[in-house]
């Protein structure tokens, strides 16, 4: 299967809305992601922030098959950032071939860019995310506490 990744930048508008309804899809939530969607300036302004970051992935036909968004949160501690993927999803006929891998090491570029240190991600406990978790653990570079793993740009 063939797909590419790309962070959407201000001109990708149309592919954020795919990517909004796509978690919505995914995640069995189409009220949290279409119930009240933002409008259009308030996606511009979100894709404009340079602390945001959503990436996707492109089938051949340009179509959003997975994507997640993330977010650079500047420390305090030392001078330093970190990115936490907030939101990661592939499409149901698209997983399991390095779809989401690809997604997260795309971030990894741009956390590289910024200067993170690390990116981390959460996940749910229960079988049904048991997917997750296992990518999870084999891109983690740690394991902090049950279901929080850490990733090296």
């Amino acid at each position: 299967m063939s797909f590419t990744t790309k962070r959407l930048d201000v001109g990708d508008l149309d592919q954020m809305k795919d990517l909004l309804r796509l978690f919505g899809e995914v995640f069995g939530e189409p009220g949290t992601f279409q119930g009240a969607p933002p409008s259009d300036g308030y996606l511009v302004a979100r894709l404009r922030d340079e602390t945001f970051s959503a990436v996707v992935a492109l089938n051949p036909d340009g179509m959003v098959i997975g994507g997640l968004a993330a977010y650079e949160l500047k420390k305090f501690e030392q001078e330093r950032s970190e990115i936490y993927i907030y939101d990661l999803a592939v499409h149901a006929d698209h997983r399991r071939k390095g779809v989401a891998t690809a997604l997260i090491r795309r971030l990894g570029g741009i956390a590289r860019e910024c200067g993170a240190w690390v990116m981390f991600v959460q996940a749910d406990i229960g079988e049904e995310d048991e997917a997750a978790n296992a990518l999870y653990r084999s891109l983690a570079s740690e394991m902090i506490v049950a279901n929080h793993y850490d990733i090296a740009p």
